[in-house]
């Protein structure tokens, strides 16, 4: 047993192992499980235990932290995890889920009397890495000194918009959040496909909107990504980005909003991923612009 405050990290995907890592670098003892044990095993050499089931991962842990696909393999883990979960323990739920899941979710966590957090993050690859997410956070205040051990060490700001974790206010904002940036990837990647039929060289289109109120970092970013072919490993895979723009859909549709440009959205990043771009960037959307065979 150690007096370091312990994280039990179920998922260790792109985000997952990163905010594990990140998790180890502020001393804090951290036990993780993934469903592929392969991408968890690089961690052991960092001072991570490698655990083969959810409940050895989560056993004596002040805090678990999720980040996993989506809601259903959230549930999942934490069902699983159910015998080595301690009673009064913090559970930060980071994963991208719907709004209807966080409410299933947090009655897991009062089954189990565990401190439901509902904590998804903005951020990518690169800041995951650095430690440089923003947490958007909903959940009790008294519990709080707890888990900012854990949010300081994976992010770099964490922004509150709730005291009740079931109320899914956090991901509700995320979800709004979302939407402009899975827009804004998609919006990048149709300007270099037309760019491309019509023959425009797309130097001169990032020329034409320099400084001004057009121009944006992240196009170039994204931009870069598909014209340099530098599309794996992905910062943010297609495949989550289908996931998380589903949710967004789904999320106005139920709350009477018919989000065109999300569900256009959607649609292209479920193409690009049926055309074997699922595991690339998600600014390999850009390959739903052409046909059949994908062509760049």
């Amino acid at each position: 047993m150690t007096d370091k405050l312990t994280v039990g990290v179920l998922g260790t995907g792109i985000m997952g192992s990163a905010m594990a890592r990140n998790l180890l670098r502020a001393g804090l003892a951290v036990q993780v499980w993934n469903r592929t044990r392969v991408k968890a095993e690089p961690l052991a050499a960092e001072g991570a235990f490698v655990a083969d089931t959810p409940d050895a991962a989560v056993r004596g842990a002040d805090v678990v932290l999720t980040m996993l696909h989506d809601g259903p393999a959230v549930l999942g883990a934490m069902r699983a995890a159910a015998a080595g979960l301690r009673q009064g323990a913090a559970w930060v739920q980071s994963t991208t889920v719907g709004v209807e899941s966080v409410e299933e979710l947090a009655e897991v966590a009062r089954e189990h009397g565990l401190l439901f957090y509902d904590a998804p993050v903005l951020g990518t690859r690169e800041p995951a890495e650095a430690g440089l997410l923003t947490v958007l956070a909903a959940g009790p205040v008294d519990g709080r000194a707890a888990v900012a051990p854990v949010l300081e060490a994976v992010g770099a700001r964490t922004v509150w918009s709730g005291e009740d974790g079931s109320s899914g206010a956090a991901t509700r904002l995320k979800l709004v959040a979302n939407s402009w940036v899975l827009a804004a990837t998609n919006a990048a990647g149709e300007a270099l496909a037309l760019s491309k039929a019509l023959g425009v060289d797309p130097r001169n289109f990032f020329d034409v909107i320099a400084g001004g109120p057009l121009d944006m970092g992240y196009l170039h970013a994204k931009a870069a990504l598909v014209l340099e072919d530098r599309l794996s490993p992905p910062s943010f895979a297609v495949t989550t980005a289908a996931k998380d723009a589903e949710l967004i859909v789904e999320a106005g549709l139920r709350h009477g909003v018919r989000l065109d440009v999300a569900a256009a959205g959607a649609a292209r990043f479920a193409r690009a991923a049926a055309r074997g771009h699922g595991d690339e960037d998600m600014a390999a959307a850009y390959f739903a612009s052409f046909g059949e065979e994908s062509t760049g």
